[in-house]
Parts: structure tokens; sequence; C-alpha cells
């Protein structure tokens, strides 16, 4: 999943990160164009197992070997003799003294063939001897008679515990996938079940950041909560997260994913990456290039782009993907909302109404104000499995009931019934922020916002700020610029009416990448892998055989 750093604390959010299950539902969402452009989708079924639930694993340190090069090596370059992509793939090149991992069977398992471990990894890979990072994994093993090698896999986010993708491999994955490759899973640094992790607030402090303040200020009062709310939110992850928050970007999830290849002993990888995993397996592809065997990047962010052009992207995207929900919801009598055929109108007065007086919701939480509504309506954007329950919110606020759309709200924060939440929008502002070192002024950041509710007027209405990175420290690693140089072909594929990567951010990620191979599929949701036949296929076949079925570029699935 990747989130989009357009919604922010106080304004609205959109997740890039997201993966679509077979099911047709996200596990997560995209953040809105009055907050940073990133926003996470709803929570996958196969979710990781709570924080003390989980058996102790006693962690062991893969010696690092230095700070790796983040050099692309030049175009043609190989590992160890090998060629790129090639067919046979993750060849162990060592195999290390005893088992780095311990790994041990995972509980939750369902076929036996599932582990769990830790990896103890640097903090500063400059500084390996120093403080240390451990990293929680899950893996679900090949068939040994039909095995070609190890495939990490990423969800996305950033900010979003990755491992649950292995607990519901044998639900996302093909079978031909599954038998073949030894998938790994990891919560990326700072997040999930790894230690330490980013944590910026305390959970009665969700709603006061993020379901209270008025996302279309129209006074002077309104406009300074949400910038105290930014700089306090900013404050806050920069000092309780002081000792690592210069460590947890996008460039030391890649390095991290080279300490796993060498503690696994293999000489190469294949990965497969959702949403912001493109993101991140583009980086890391950038930074290894010589380790990579095979690389998917599907519904991938557009790595060129400043902060504010994903920004626009991403709230543009959403905006184009409501306006399908509503035509859709016109055109059938039977949607709730269906107004006669009207409802885009009936939607925007609503949200008019919303704006000027809050709807009750639940006892005990704030109301649905228009910032709420907006979030909801973002949150069910990242799969059409969600359009029904979001016709049917509609239809409910419509007669002042707002339960329906604070449902929405509270899937795309992860709220627990406990009333608790994790940590994957902290994380997933604090990674975003340290990984670029765009800071704008407040009078910037207001003029962007006032281009983006021009572009997109449902999802970013006028009057609409937002301040995601504006207080965040600069990071002293930024990403790094992506080429991809010297990796071979690497699949991106980008999905016609993705909402939180739109078609257009997929493109250029090809471009950027010195063998991008773009596959187009037709549909509306976020990612394509799981759309058609020809999604899957495509990706699967290059998967078990990147040399032979690396598929042409642009190549068209419907």
């Amino acid at each position: 999943m990747r989130r989009s750093p357009a919604l922010a604390v106080g304004s609205l959010a959109l997740l890039a990160a997201a993966v679509v299950t077979a099911a047709g539902t996200a596990a997560t969402a995209a953040p809105l164009a009055s907050v940073p452009p990133s926003t996470p989708p709803p929570t996958p079924p196969a979710a990781v197992t709570p924080a003390g639930t989980v058996p102790a694993v006693e962690p062991v340190t893969v010696p690092p070997p230095g700070p790796p090069s983040t050099t692309p090596s030049a175009p043609g370059a190989t590992a160890a003799g090998t060629t790129p992509g090639t067919a046979a793939g993750s060849t162990p090149g060592s195999t290390p003294a005893g088992d780095p991992f311990h790994w041990k069977p995972f509980a939750e398992g369902v076929d036996g063939r599932t582990q769990e471990g830790t990896l103890t990894v640097p903090l500063d890979y400059a500084h390996p001897e120093g403080a240390t990072v451990e990293l929680y994994l899950l893996r679900h093993l090949a068939d040994p008679a039909k095995r070609i090698g190890t495939m990490l896999v990423n969800p996305g986010g950033p900010g979003f515990g990755g491992s649950f993708l292995v607990s519901g491999a044998l639900s996302l994955y093909s079978p031909e996938l599954v038998e073949a490759f030894d998938i790994v899973a990891w919560d990326p640094r700072g997040t999930g079940l790894s230690t330490p992790a980013i944590d910026c607030i305390g959970n009665t402090d969700y709603d006061r950041f993020y379901a209270s303040p008025d996302v279309t200020p129209d006074t002077p009062e309104e406009r300074q909560q949400i910038l105290g709310l930014a700089k306090e939110f900013a404050t806050d992850c920069a000092t309780k997260n002081a000792s690592i928050i210069q460590f947890i970007g996008t460039n030391n999830s890649a390095r991290d994913m080279d300490a796993i290849r060498r503690a696994l002993g293999e000489r190469t990888l294949t990965y497969f990456g959702f949403s912001y995993g493109s993101e991140l397996g583009a980086t890391w592809a950038t930074m290894f290039p010589t380790t990579v065997r095979a690389a998917v990047l599907d519904g991938a962010s557009d790595p060129t782009a400043t902060a504010f052009q994903s920004a626009l992207q991403q709230t543009v995207g959403f905006e184009h993907t409501l306006n399908t929900f509503l035509q859709r919801c016109a055109a059938s009598a039977t949607c709730p909302f269906h107004h006669g055929g009207a409802s885009a109108a009936a939607f925007d007065r609503l949200m008019m109404l919303i704006d000027q007086r809050p709807i009750p919701s639940v006892a005990g939480r704030p109301p649905v104000n228009r910032g709420v509504a907006l979030q909801a309506v973002a949150e069910a954007m990242y799969s059409q499995g969600y359009w029904d329950q979001l016709a049917q919110a509609l239809d409910d606020a419509q007669h002042g009931k707002g339960a329906g759309l604070l449902d929405l709200f509270d899937q795309y924060y992860d709220r627990h019934i406990d009333g608790t939440y994790d940590n994957s929008l902290e994380a997933f502002q604090t990674i975003s922020c340290m990984d670029t070192a765009d800071r704008e002024t407040v009078a910037q950041e207001d003029a962007d916002a006032a281009a983006i509710s021009a572009a997109a007027p449902r999802m970013s209405p006028a009057g609409s700020i937002s301040y995601f990175c504006t207080f965040f420290p600069k990071p002293d690693d930024p990403r790094v610029a992506i080429t991809g140089a010297g990796a071979g072909p690497i699949l991106v594929m980008g999905t016609t009416g993705d909402p939180a990567t739109p078609l257009d951010s997929s493109r250029n990620m090809a471009k950027a990448l010195q063998d991008g191979r773009l596959v187009i599929v037709h549909g509306d949701q976020h990612t394509g892998y799981d759309i058609n036949a020809c999604s899957r296929s495509t990706i699967d076949q290059y998967l078990l055989d990147p040399v032979q079925h690396a598929p042409a570029d642009n190549t068209e699935c419907r």
C-alpha cells in the first residue's frame, strides 16, 4: 500500500498503501488532498497478531558488511557472474552459520509451513556497532521439489507492518507462487511488531487530531487550530522518536532487505510489492541491483514527483474514482444513494450540510464533520467492495445518522474494537516526511492546497489546508533517486481506475527505471494483481521465469 501525503493532521489523509485481496477488500487506503498525500486502506482479514499474543522469538544479529553503496551498478552488471533475471533464481551464495532468524512454527499457520522469526540489524548502517533494530518476519515455505528461491513481499504504506502477507499467503497469491517460493514478509523498521516502533500520539488523541478540526476553516481561530495541531504532531513525532527518526526512511528499509537476503544465504531475491511497496522495491533495486532476480511493483507512485505533485496526483485520482462511484449509483435505482439519478448533486448538498452542521455519530465519539465524511469516502475508494457500504452510509447521513460514515473513517485509521489504534498512521506520516527533503512554508502549503482544491473540489473542498511535513525535521538520508540501473527488467503494474496510485504515477515509475515494463490493467481499484486472469497470469509467469516471460512494455490486461 502506498499512503498519500495529501492528508495530514486536521485535514484529509490519503494513503497509497493498499493491497486488494481476492475477496475484493482493500488492505490499506490513501490520504486525501487536504492532508499529505498518502492514506492507508482497510486492513485485510489476515492481520498481524496483536503485540503480546505472538510467542516470543529470540532475536539473532546478522553481521553487517558495512554501509552498502547507494550508487547503481553499470547497466548490465551482474551478481557474481549471473545474469539479471536468471530463471533459476535465488541460488544460495553462502549459508549463514546457524539460524540467524531462530525460525519457529507460527502458531496461526494453517498448513504447517509457516514460520516466524526475528532478525537484528543496525539502526545506522554507517555505524553497525551501535544501536540495533529487531525486525519481525514471517515465512511460508515452498514445496522443496518446486522451490525456486525466496520472494520478499510488502503490502505498502509506508507505516504498515507487512508480515500479514505471509499469514494470508494461500489466499493472496496463486498456488504456483506459493509452491515455488519461500514467501518472506517483514514488518519494516518502525512498524508493526518490529522494534523500536514509531509512536507519536496516544489512543485518546486520535479524535482530537483527526476527527475534530474543520478541514475547511472559515475563521482565523479554525485555521490556527489546524496549524497548531500540525506543529504539535510533528513535534511529538520528532521528540518521542528522537533516537530513530533519522533512520526509519525507505533507504534503510532497502538496506534491511539486503540484510535479510544475506542472513538467508541467498545470492539474489525475488520481490513483489504493492503500492508504497513499489517505491520500496524500486529503491532496493536501485541500491542493490545485482541482487535482483525479478521484481514486481504493483500500483506504483511517481518517483519523480515532488510532495505537492504527489498530493495533486493522488487527490485527483480519488476524485475520479468518487465520480465513477456517483455515476454508477445514479445509474442504478437499487443504490441507496440513488436520488432519482442525481447522486452527484445529492452528494454535494450533503457535504455542504455536514460542513455547516456536523451530524451525530455514536455515543462518546465526535460528530461527523466534513473531514470525517471525506476520509470515510476515501477509504471506500480503495475497492469497489466498499461501495455498497458507502452508499448506505451516505443515505444514513442524509437522515441524520453518522455511524456508517464514522465506521469507514475508523477503518481508515485502523481503530480497534477496544478503542485503541496501531501506529500505522503515525509511522506513515513520519516515514513519508523523512523520505523527502521538501519543506515548504505555511504560505506555500496554502497555495498548494488551493491548487489541489481547484483540481479536485469534491475530495479537497475550497478552503482546505494541510501541513503534512511542514514542521518535521529535515532528513539526513532522503530517499535515493530511483533508476533500477543494472537490475534487469522490472514489471510495473498500473490500473486505469486506481485512486491512490493513478495510472500516470505507475507509468512514470516505469519510465524512471532503466528497464521498466509497464502492464496496464483496466479496472477501478488500487493495485491490479487480482483484477482479472490476465493481470494475475502476467505477474505469475514473470516471477516464475523472468527471462522468458518479462512482458513487453505497455502490455494491456482487460
